[in-house]
């Protein structure tokens, strides 16, 4: 089996969603010693934001400036790297309501059409639906459901949309929240999202 590991937190060491997404992987891990794991920092190697030169590129009679190549290669990797997984881990903090950017980039790259959905005449298909999505999710405030923030919350929600768009039905998620409300909160979110990890089913 293959993993695919991949951390959208600008914050390195500091992140709560590393360490919970890092444990994940080592659980799974332990349980499956040959599982093949391919990691991707999004925010330490950032993948260029969508554009039209990028998408342009990707026509067969395309002629591409060294650049723009660069980046229809590195979608293609990115994309190679998603299909190939069988379990595929993500690390997604929540940044002004929001996952970040990087992960937003990476997350178009692999949102394509023909490969990972495609449209018919009673609408989007996912072509993905085998695979098992885990996401570690950290949260400064407390947007669970019942708080008066939780409609503010917008990573969570919005990447189950995504991934259900793609056919991942069932994504699982361990979620630390309240982790910016002082250094007590902080520890136990972290201590019970660690403790989450672990109890994740075996790969």
């Amino acid at each position: 089996m293959k993993l695919l590991h991949v951390d959208g937190s600008i914050l390195g060491d500091q992140s709560v969603s590393r360490a919970v997404s890092a444990a994940i992987v080592a659980h799974l891990k332990a349980g499956a010693p040959d599982l093949a794991v391919t990691y991707r920092d999004v925010a330490a190697q950032p993948i260029p934001h969508l554009s039209g030169a990028f998408l342009a590129g990707q026509q067969p009679n395309a002629t591409n400036t060294s650049d723009i190549q660069h980046d229809v290669e590195l979608g293609r990797t990115v994309l190679s790297e998603f299909l190939a997984a069988d379990i595929v881990v993500i690390g997604a903090p929540l940044y002004n309501f929001t996952i970040s950017s990087q992960l937003k980039a990476w997350i178009d790259r692999i949102l394509v059409a023909g490969q990972t959905f495609k449209y018919t005449e009673k609408g989007a298909v996912g072509l993905v639906p085998e695979k098992r999505v885990i996401v570690a999710v950290a949260r400064g405030g407390l947007y669970g459901e019942g708080s008066p923030s939780a409609k503010a919350e917008h990573a969570e929600t919005y990447l189950r949309v995504v991934l259900g768009f793609i056919g991942v039905t069932n994504p699982e998620f361990v979620i630390a929240e309240g982790i910016a409300l002082g250094p007590e909160a902080r520890e136990k979110a972290l201590a019970g999202a660690l403790e989450a990890a672990g109890n994740i089913p075996p790969a």
